[in-house]
């Protein structure tokens, strides 16, 4: 086993991914570009859930809302994808549910 001192940089980065850090902070950052691409009609009505192999999934309240959201979902998608381009997403599903 090495003695030799670490630089800081890479303990950070090895207990972060250690700890489940850099998901919490990732769910935290699509979750905020999720509110600020969707803006203040449709944030309050919906919840970024995931982001799985580049799909963002997104609780909305009702089919209704689903289907307007998805009228508009290419423009979201480009937003998306300026506001964290580390997300790499290129799409968007609305999956209708509780936003208990």
């Amino acid at each position: 086993m090495s003695h030799e001192p670490r630089h800081i940089g890479d303990v950070l980065a090895q207990l972060m991914a250690r700890r489940g850090y850099a998901r919490v902070q990732a769910a935290s950052a699509f979750a905020e570009a999720w509110r600020t691409a969707a803006g203040e009609k449709w944030a309050t009505r919906t919840r970024a859930l995931a982001v799985k192999r580049g799909v963002l999934e997104v609780l909305v309240g009702s089919s209704t809302l689903a289907q307007e959201l998805g009228f508009q979902k290419k423009a979201l998608v480009r937003e998306l994808a300026q506001l964290v381009p580390d997300e790499k997403i290129r799409d968007v599903k609305f999956k209708v549910g509780p936003l208990t």
